[in-house]
């Protein structure tokens, strides 16, 4: 049977749909999963957040949301940031960890702007739209590069960005955003901005995001003292371009960067991330407090794991979700999805095959991490489980293809094709260099495979399995202790994948994508 609708049910109801349950306090992270350097604005009573995936297309995530609890994606500013050799993963060429960073969101006179910049392009990035939700979004971009810049509108209408590392500068942009205004303010306004967290400056100050309050400029930034941990800091002042006054406002369990916001009862919140080991970076929801002119973080100076906001709902909306590839050729992939660097349009289908989602190779690679179209989803605490049937009479001989977890120590399980004979592999990259854990001989066209994580307690751990028949699996290689890394800078994904070593043109069906908030694991 092609499909199972029991498992959808249980997905459904655990992921999507809300609990008519009592209500019960939210709790931090607001959201378990890999959202770094939010931006976040509120427009009425909605409030719209923008978030960091660099390597993934489509890129620039916007997700809204009523409570800054409960979050949905509605889509992306961009569905190719730039064609590259890096982008489009050729000729020895990647952008794992780069592509774009951390962005800048904004809503002025009736407009959305969310910007970025990229290493990768060597420009800053403009988005805008009338509509944040279903608008198509026009891009305007200039170089050079602005790092993690924050976009701000002026009362005068003058338009700026800050921007920088350890001294921040603010410099003035044309008034349509199509570049530095010639002659227009450009200068450092925050000299050694880490100055205030104390110590020996270890990760300069960055990540700006600025705003006004009660006709006083703030901006908020990260630093890392060295052998500290990372610390919220904050300036003020009378005028756009200073003097400043700085000091520390959150030193506790590392969380920090991201923006001030309010809500339409006059309540004020930080929304930062914290760094939640394999999962990636985790957005956490802070309460404020003014204090003469200066916001005032959590309970005691601490961020409070729970939260005094009653919830009903459960899980990530549409930010993870199953999918049975059951739509007609030419729809949108739902926006769980994001390609591991810009695809190749040519060398995947849903539809060719009524129901699948079908992948064929255009090239030879080296390995999983080189290969393009391989597309994926975030993993989430604190557990997750993805689980796919594959059917692989298409494969050719040197083909690989199956369920990873990525992150340059990646692990998956898969089908490996070696002349006509076709094997079930456990393929392991833990020890930087990918390695063959198991090799089972599969003599039928069909198969399932599952992974299971566990990010308890940092415990990041992954488990791999298959079945021949959907209900019995069993497991197979080793434990991947999976380990973020600079590298790739980002939280671990499932990915669908297939790729060849020997000759391209061969295919592969992938009937449904299934994940789960349980596993069954154990070492």
């Amino acid at each position: 049977m092609k499909k199972n609708p029991i498992f959808l049910i249980v997905i459904l109801s655990s992921l999507l749909i809300p609990n008519s349950a009592q209500a019960k306090p939210a709790q931090n992270p607001v959201l378990w999963a890999d959202v770094p350097d939010v931006a976040v604005i509120r427009v009425g009573d909605t409030y719209y957040m923008s978030s960091t995936t660099m390597h993934m297309s489509p890129g620039l995530p916007i997700m809204k949301s009523k409570n800054l609890i409960n979050w949905n994606l509605v889509g992306y500013a961009y569905d190719r940031l730039v064609d590259n050799d890096a982008m489009n993963l050729e000729n020895g060429r990647n952008c794992y960890g780069q592509g774009s960073w951390a962005s800048s969101l904004r809503y002025h006179n009736g407009v959305c702007y969310v910007s970025t910049f990229s290493s990768t392009s060597g420009r800053t990035h403009i988005y805008t739209t009338p509509d944040i939700e279903s608008g198509e979004w026009k891009e305007i971009s200039f170089s050079p590069s602005l790092h993690d810049h924050s976009l701000f509108f002026d009362d005068d209408g003058r338009v700026y960005m800050i921007y920088g590392v350890g001294d921040l500068r603010l410099v003035e942009l044309e008034p349509d955003l199509t570049g530095i205004k010639p002659g227009g303010f450009h200068d450092v306004v925050i000299r050694n901005a880490s100055a205030v967290a104390g110590g020996v400056v270890g990760l300069p100050a960055e990540g700006s995001q600025m705003l006004k309050v009660n006709g006083k400029y703030y901006v908020m930034n990260i630093t890392w003292p060295r052998n500290d941990m990372r610390t919220q800091i904050i300036h003020r002042a009378d005028r756009i371009a200073g003097p400043y006054e700085g000091r520390a406002i959150l030193h506790d369990q590392g969380i920090a960067q991201g923006c001030l916001i309010d809500t339409p009862e006059g309540d004020w919140y930080a929304f930062l991330f914290q760094d939640n080991g394999a999962v990636g970076r985790s957005p956490w929801l802070v309460p404020i407090k003014w204090e003469d002119g200066w916001p005032v973080l959590g309970v005691d100076g601490k961020a409070p794991r729970t939260l005094n906001l009653d919830v009903n709902e459960e899980g990530l909306g549409n930010i993870a979700a199953s999918d049975e590839f059951d739509r007609r050729p030419g729809q949108p992939l739902p926006p769980a999805w994001q390609w591991n660097h810009n695809p190749d349009n040519s060398g995947w289908s849903i539809g060719e095959r009524n129901g699948y989602l079908r992948l064929t190779t255009r090239r030879i690679d080296k390995e999983f991490v080189d290969a393009r179209n391989t597309l994926t989803q975030r993993t989430f605490g604190p557990v997750s489980s993805a689980a796919t049937k594959l059917e692989v009479a298409g494969m050719k001989d040197g083909d690989y293809a199956g369920l990873a977890v990525l992150q340059k120590k990646y692990g998956f399980v898969g089908v490996k094709m070696e002349g006509q004979s076709k094997s079930i592999v456990m393929i392991s990259a833990q020890s930087d260099k990918p390695e063959v854990i198991e090799s089972v001989l599969l003599d039928q066209q069909t198969l399932y495979l599952k992974i299971d994580c566990d990010f308890r307690n940092r415990t990041d751990k992954a488990f791999f399995y298959y079945s021949l028949d959907g209900i019995k699996w069993t497991k197979i290689g080793s434990v991947l202790q999976m380990s973020y890394t600079l590298p790739h800078f980002m939280g671990y994904r499932f990915g669908l994948f297939n790729f060849a070593t020997k000759s391209a043109g061969g295919f592969i069906d992938f009937d449904y994508y299934h994940i789960d908030d349980a596993i069954t694991s154990a070492e």
